[in-house]
């Protein structure tokens, strides 16, 4: 199997982790949210921001957007440094739900870990941090 599919494997493991982890906690969201949603930054984002970091249309993030502030977990706000300009933030319910999901994700690399042994696991970050160099062009 080649390494892109195993990394693959992997990223759709955790994901679903974390989707079932939210569900269980009351928040519904779908993969495509929960991908939209971890890219806002802490003071907010612009929707065109985060429809580039996650590769897809204005039109998706806008749908994306509008879900999850259906399920009160994000708002939209005026942007002080531009007028004209929204930025997408989370509400309280929202940091709420953000906190749930980077508890599972640290879990489910502590079990990671726990399997691979601190060196290799150590390797592993390191070899993935050295890729993401050339691979992400949004870090």
């Amino acid at each position: 199997m080649d390494l892109a599919t195993l990394m693959l494997i992997a990223y759709r493991a955790m994901d679903e982790r974390v989707i079932a982890a939210m569900r269980e906690a009351g928040f519904d969201v779908t993969v495509a949210q929960a991908r939209i949603a971890q890219r806002i930054a802490e003071d907010g984002s612009r929707l065109t921001d985060l429809a580039e970091q996650a590769q897809v249309t204005k039109q998706t993030a806008s749908l994306l957007v509008a879900a999850l502030e259906r399920e009160g977990l994000v708002e939209r706000i005026a942007d002080p440094d531009d007028g004209r300009a929204r930025l997408i933030r989370f509400t309280q319910k929202g940091k709420a739900a953000s906190r749930r999901a980077r508890e599972v994700v640290m879990g489910v690399e502590q079990e990671w870990n726990d399997h691979l042994g601190p060196e290799l696991a150590a390797c592993l970050r390191q070899a993935l941090t050295k890729l993401r160099d050339i691979a992400d062009p949004y870090r």
